[in-house]
């Protein structure tokens, strides 16, 4: 659906919008776009990859948008913005980055869509990594980069050019437009308070998986039984509910290793990826996998090679003892699994979190708040700035000063820094040798540069 079309990107740098843009670029549309973050100075390096793949930037002035292009931008993007007004001027089709990839989806012989709160990018890295190892040459539509198929020439791989006919992409319930893809294998890693309330969570996963030939789903999931279905269910998980069952979890200091059973048949599992999760998500990807015919045992040697996915507990480096660790953990169960991965391992950890938005702690800023309180442990401190704001009419009523006050009340030992800058200064004053600092949060590609700063000053 691509050739012969023209694509304008407003936002091309976004994490859904840059493996699109790659996407349809590599089978043959003209590509161009713009991106705020440039405009500011923000991710020049990206910026620069981009350009030399030979996509045309922009400043966001509207200068770049032109007659017969198709406009793709976030719904969200108010008609204010340049580039919004000059393609309204010029009667420009426009398409959300979610229009776009369903199209691309549903366009494809089979396709599989990975859903759920938490875990998301890193089942479909899995999923299109195994699926590569097979030799099944899958395009895969990711909102994170890739290690595995990342290079020197190519380092932001959050997408896979592969065969049309086969596609593998994260699909998003936040904004109800998981509802526009039609998967042959339906994934739902596990459902909980996010961006909706629970009742809007289980009719749009409900709908997702009644019109798939199989839906992955995980059995340990409360939230998740109303769409247990045995006739399309694979069930996954470490309980007795699971057709596809691990078993034997253990934590190592560079991972984690289980059994995965599946009818019967045992086979081990070694993964790169610390924590629990990380080894349910690796069940999630083996049932996907298994349910367009990948033999088990191919999917569980797959694995042993993944490397994990940017800002998924990617450790930075060690300097004086001290080891960084970027993670994407925002939401309730992201931050509880990332903590719980922490607690597998001894070792003080310091924490660093920069909430994603002033909307999201309006959202869910209590149930934040018991997940870092529930899972820090004695020792452990955090420290939270203010939220990410890149302007806009947001309301900025509620900030990190009460989630930091709900965390405290809670049990847990939390500061409110209005700055990074302030708040790293204040965990380096801390850092002592066997202490992890990690680096929590969404929406903003300069944590990972925090994350670095903080270790080039450990170093000194």
């Amino acid at each position: 659906m691509s050739e012969n079309k023209s694509y304008f990107f407003c936002g091309i740098g976004g994490s859904g919008m840059l493996p699109l843009a790659m996407i349809v670029a590599a089978r043959g549309a003209s590509v161009s776009g713009s991106d705020r973050s440039r405009d500011q100075g923000r991710s020049a390096d990206k910026f620069a990859w981009i350009a030399d793949q030979g996509i045309a930037l922009f400043a966001q002035d509207g200068s770049g948008v032109a007659a017969g292009q198709t406009l793709v931008a976030s719904a969200a993007v108010e008609d204010s913005v340049p580039d919004i007004a000059a393609a309204n001027r010029l009667g420009l089709a426009r398409m959300t980055r979610a229009d776009l990839n369903a199209a691309l989806f549903n366009g494809a012989g089979k396709a599989i869509g990975v859903g759920g709160t938490s875990g998301k990018s890193t089942v479909t890295g899995m999923i299109g990594w195994i699926l590569d190892r097979a030799g099944k040459k899958p395009t895969v539509m990711n909102g994170a980069v890739m290690r595995n198929f990342a290079k020197a020439d190519h380092p932001f791989a959050s997408a896979l050019v592969g065969d049309d006919a086969l596609y593998v992409s994260e699909v998003d319930e936040s904004d109800g437009s998981i509802a526009l893809y039609r998967p042959d294998v339906a994934v739902v890693t596990n459902i909980s308070l996010d961006h909706k309330s629970l009742d809007e969570l289980h009719a749009l996963f409900g709908d997702f998986v009644a019109k798939a030939r199989i839906a992955v789903i995980n059995a340990d999931d409360p939230e998740s039984a109303p769409l247990f279905n045995a006739d399309n269910n694979l069930r996954f998980g470490f309980g007795d509910g699971a057709a596809l069952r691990g078993s034997d979890f253990e934590a190592l200091p560079d991972g984690c290793r289980f059994k995965v059973h599946f009818l019967a048949t045992a086979h081990e599992v070694r993964l790169r990826m610390p924590g629990r999760h990380n080894a349910m998500n690796a069940l999630a990807a083996i049932a996907a996998a298994r349910a367009i015919n990948i033999p088990v045992a191919d999917a569980a040697a797959a694995l042993a090679d993944f490397t994990g996915l940017a800002r998924r507990y990617e450790v930075l480096g060690q300097a004086g003892g001290v080891t960084v660790i970027d993670d994407f953990a925002h939401n309730p169960d992201k931050v509880a699994a990332t903590l719980a991965a922490v607690s597998e391992l001894p070792g003080r950890a310091l924490l660093f979190f920069q909430p994603h938005g002033y909307g999201p702690l309006r959202q869910m800023g209590k149930e934040l708040a018991a997940s870092f309180a529930g899972g820090m442990r004695d020792g452990d401190r955090l420290f939270v700035c203010d939220p990410v704001y890149f302007g806009g009419t947001v309301d900025r009523s509620i900030g990190s000063e009460a989630l930091v006050a709900d965390i405290v009340a809670g049990g847990g030992d939390a500061v409110h820094l209005t700055t990074r800058a302030n708040c790293g200064a204040a965990m380096l004053d801390e850092a002592k040798a066997g202490d992890r600092i990690l680096i929590l949060g969404a929406r903003d590609d300069t944590l990972t540069d925090f994350g670095l700063e903080l270790l080039e000053k450990l170093g000194a």
